[in-house]
């Protein structure tokens, strides 16, 4: 198998494959960029948290990665509940990167290589492999695009264009060819990132100090302990300065004046965005974030732009804090191609040449977390393509990667894609905490997860399921635990109750309960917060799990490839231009097509069983 990019997809791709027993190539413009991240210098945060939390889970890298090299770790969201608790790291960018390529280097089967991919090698419509600009063929049973914004790259800076890849890389431009001549559709999409200034020119005293956790938690399940030696980030705001500056040379920013073609992400807009979408707002945030810690960069986290120069250190120094900063790197806009996604199978290969896959931004996605999801997918199902196993794909009920998959290839996107835990309707379901009781069978399944570690995970499920029936047998009587309850702020028990009648109360923790009944079983913290969230949100879980089971049904009844929609009478002639696009692999997907009724899915159920029928009777 080939992957080509060693981006955060790539890296991921590549290790799942290895590990899985197929020999690998990882084939990379500059070897000293994989894993490097040219955005913002963490991982993590609402929906992509759980996304590194799920990577882990299944026997990916990204969260031990970072486990390894966080210089901050904080858990957001505290003040909620557990389905939007996500867990952040501040990466040093640097260590992470050197890091992950010490680990790919030292993985068996796994061969990494320089090289610019310009050609892919498509025979009988079957990719065999690639051939690269010095004109070196590699041949391959399967090939895994994960190029990110390299694709026909230009770098966007005020009045300053030219072909670039992120941070004044090599940009791919042949290999985007390539893609259109085999038939795929491309589109054109746009990102930025924010400059970067030097640690010893801000004013800290006027910023607001941002510390990591005092007791950290990490993204591995694998991960025991981590570094207490954390570093801070600084809050800062943009003035009325700086939405002046910004508004009288809106006339030279690229977004404004129709320099940039591309779409860009409406979830991260650039300060010049916010200014014009929000003018009623008087301020903004501003994170100032530590690159590492043998660096003096620090990153100006919500100050994305594409303004000239002279124009981003003027911004830059109309906000408090930075008045005396000096400019380290100025902020740029990218614009890259990028794959139609509805052109992929729920596998991430594609629909049009057989054995080639896309992962991460050439998806349209963004945000290192969605690459990285969909990059292990890729790997995985690249690699079971070679070994000749069916493909494996996540529901939207077992992760945020089936979430990002599906409403990828189902209903594309229109602009970088950004998972959010909004986009997944079984939320409660999908926690930080328990993506392993998910996932991590599948991982062990398919052989990236060891023996050694899924004995381990099968103890922590054995021991939260007897901790709750030890708990729905103990009965406790009022006159033993009244000053305990009264003590806890807690009212008293009218009358003898279960342990787990009490641990449902919204002012009672676990471990209130342990102190009245302690536990004959050796649980970790982990286990503990197990057993009190799976006890506390029992009723929303069961309601959610009797809707998972409506889907499943749905997903089971499964839409044979051959089926020719325009022949089905009935079904509205949006819906039948829709289904023959997407080509859904079940019912359940079908439902979640744009612009396909319940009316269509009602008249293509009863289609179906008379096609099975008939298919039946002809042996």
């Amino acid at each position: 198998m080939i992957v080509i990019g060693a981006g955060h997809a790539g890296v991921e791709a590549a290790l799942a494959s290895a590990r899985m027993g197929c020999e690998t190539l990882l084939i990379t413009i500059n070897l000293d960029m994989v894993a490097f991240m040219p955005c913002n210098p963490s991982i993590g945060g609402p929906a992509k948290g759980h996304v590194v939390r799920e990577i882990d889970a299944l026997g990916g890298e990204m969260g031990r990665n970072i486990d390894r090299t966080y210089i901050q770790m904080r858990m957001l969201n505290t003040g909620k509940g557990p389905a939007v608790h996500a867990l952040r790291a501040q990466a040093d960018k640097f260590l992470y990167q050197q890091t992950m390529k010490e680990t790919i280097e030292n993985t068996p089967k796994l061969t990494m290589r320089q090289g610019m991919v310009e050609e892919l090698i498509v025979e009988d419509g079957e990719c065999k492999g690639v051939l690269t600009k010095t004109g070196a063929k590699y041949m391959a049973k399967a090939v895994v695009v994960t190029t990110g914004t390299y694709l026909r790259g230009k770098v966007i800076m005020g009045e300053l264009i030219y072909e670039s890849g992120p941070n004044n890389q090599q940009p791919s431009i042949r290999l985007s060819e390539s893609l259109r001549e085999l038939g795929l559709e491309l589109v054109r999409f746009k990102t930025g990132t924010p400059p970067r200034v030097h640690r010893d020119t801000i004013d800290f005293d006027k910023t607001v100090i941002q510390p990591g956790d005092d007791v950290p938690k990490y993204f591995s399940y694998e991960t025991t302990s981590g570094t207490q030696d954390q570093l801070p980030c600084w809050l800062t705001y943009t003035s009325e300065e700086t939405h002046q500056i910004i508004n009288d040379n809106l006339h030279r920013a690229p977004m404004f004046s129709g320099v940039i073609e591309g779409t860009g992400p409406r979830y991260c807009p650039s300060i010049e965005d916010k200014i014009v979408r929000f003018a009623d707002k008087p301020k903004h945030q501003i994170f100032l974030e530590p690159e590492g810690r043998n660096t003096s960069e620090y990153y100006v986290q919500g100050l994305s732009t594409s303004m000239p120069e002279d124009v981003q250190l003027q911004i830059l120094r109309s906000v408090p804090g930075l008045e005396k900063v000096e400019m380290m790197r100025t902020g740029y806009a990218i614009e890259y191609d990028a794959v139609v996604p509805t052109q992929l199978k729920p596998s991430l290969e594609t629909k049009v040449v057989s054995g080639l896959f896309t992962a991460g931004q050439i998806n349209g996605t963004s945000g290192y977390e969605e690459a990285a999801g969909q990059g292990v997918m890729a790997g995985i199902n690249a690699a079971r393509k070679v070994q000749g196993k069916d493909a494996v794909i996540l529901n939207r009920s077992e992760g945020y990667i089936g979430v990002l998959i599906d409403d990828l290839v189902t209903k594309g996107t229109n602009e970088p894609y950004r998972l959010l835990t909004s986009r997944a309707e079984y939320r409660l379901l999908l926690r930080h905490d328990n993506a392993d009781l998910r996932l991590t069978p599948i991982g062990h399944e398919i052989g990236l997860i060891s023996d050694e570690r899924y004995e381990r995970f099968l103890n922590k499920r054995s021991l939260v399921e007897q901790e709750i029936a030890r708990l729905e047998k103990t009965m406790v009587k009022p006159e033993d635990i009244d000053d305990i309850l009264l003590e806890a702020g807690t009212v008293r028990l009218a009358h003898a109750s279960q342990l787990i009648t009490l641990l449902r109360r919204p002012e009672v923790q676990y471990q209130l309960v342990d102190q009245i009944s302690p536990s004959p079983y050796e649980l970790n913290e982990e286990m503990k917060e197990q057993v009190e969230i799976q006890v506390k949100y029992s009723g929303y879980i069961d309601k959610q799990l009797i809707q998972v089971e409506r889907l499943k049904k749905m997903e089971k009844k499964l839409i044979p490839d051959e089926i020719i929609y325009e022949e089905i009478h009935g079904i509205a002639m949006e819906a039948k231009q829709k289904l023959a696009k997407i080509r859904p692999i079940s019912i359940g997907q079908a439902t979640r097509i744009s612009g396909v009724t319940p009316a269509d899915i009602s008249i293509l159920i009863v289609y179906l069983e008379h096609y099975n029928r008939v298919t039946a009777s002809r042996g």
